[in-house]
């Protein structure tokens, strides 16, 4: 009996549940922008993806017989889920196995770009370091006024991690969280003027696009500190690169930017800004238990017709 395929966008390193999906699908690897022969578009039930690659209505619209979307990230403002609703295509992630990873990139962001570690760093390997000249002073971390945008699953785990450091702490969100004793601004304005440090925990997509911007960006001030590891399109990038290079920000430590993998050229010369390539969920334990997650939801779809972490249609409530 013909198998359906298990369309795979991204190459898979080994891991013991393929074994169990081999079973069931023949998985086949091929690149979104790449057509597939028709007698293998006809079979494919399934797609396994990157929470950054673009799965579109006219890619799907490829592939009559789909009926899953099993990511492997937590976002998913690379997929158009209105037309996979249309479809009715299912959606899942991988929420949880990374939030520990993510929180502690943007701690290692927040240190980093206040205390000038990555400076300090190319100063010493410059020979700059002499008795007669000093390198600058920093920003102290501990004791300061720490913001959170977005006090989803990752946001709630930076914040449990600024308890650490004696901070002040306060979360702007869609609404307010009732199970959460922390307080909430409803305003991102006003979070972003009492706030010493800012960071960005906020979903993708349309709803959130350009949410920082130069207002937020002027809010937060001459010393403040923009940290983001959501994604990059929630931050007016051209409104960041001006407001650091005219010393309306202090500095930014950004994880994901707006056209990755191309980041600004005015960016990688600011001496204020640390960068790191999208990297918060890149460890070996978070890349495997996330791996592991995304073929769990395989094999549960296998089993019961349904994904085992499904993401919400964008016509459903999301949770805050």
């Amino acid at each position: 009996m013909t198998r359906p395929i298990l369309l795979q966008l991204v190459p898979l390193p080994d891991h013991p549940a393929l074994q169990r999906v081999d079973q069931y699908y023949e998985r086949v690897l091929n690149d979104e922008t790449q057509p597939l022969p028709d007698a293998l578009a006809q079979r494919v039930q399934l797609v396994l993806a990157t929470a950054t690659t673009p799965i579109t209505a006219a890619f799907m619209d490829t592939l009559p017989a789909l009926r899953g979307i099993c990511n492997i990230g937590v976002g998913f403002d690379a997929i158009d889920r209105s037309h996979a609703h249309q479809r009715g295509v299912a959606v899942s992630n991988t929420p949880d196995v990374l939030n520990d990873c993510v929180a502690d990139l943007a701690w290692a962001l927040m240190l980093d770009t206040a205390r000038r570690v990555s400076a300090a760093d190319r100063y010493v390997r410059a020979g700059q370091w002499t008795h007669e000249h000093g390198f600058p002073l920093s920003t102290r971390v501990s004791g300061k006024k720490l913001g959170i945008v977005g006090l989803g699953r990752i946001g709630q785990a930076i914040a449990k991690r600024a308890s650490g450091f004696d901070m002040q702490l306060r979360y702007h969100n869609r609404r307010p969280r009732k199970d959460i004793s922390w307080h909430y601004e409803p305003s991102l304005i006003e979070l972003a003027h009492w706030a010493d440090i800012l960071v960005v925990a906020a979903v993708g997509g349309d709803e959130t696009r350009g949410l920082i911007n130069r207002a937020v960006l002027d809010a937060l001030g001459t010393r403040g500190i923009l940290i983001n590891i959501a994604r990059g399109s929630v931050v007016d990038e051209r409104a960041l690169v001006q407001a650091l290079q005219e010393g309306r920000l202090g500095g930014a430590g950004l994880d994901v930017f707006e056209c990755e993998p191309q980041v600004p050229a005015a960016l990688r010369q600011l001496d204020q800004v640390v960068l790191t390539p999208h990297v918060a969920s890149a460890t070996h334990e978070t890349r495997a238990a996330m791996l592991g997650l995304a073929l769990d939801n395989i094999l549960h779809f296998q089993e019961t017709g349904k994904l085992l972490t499904p993401v919400p249609y964008p016509t459903q409530k999301s949770p805050a």
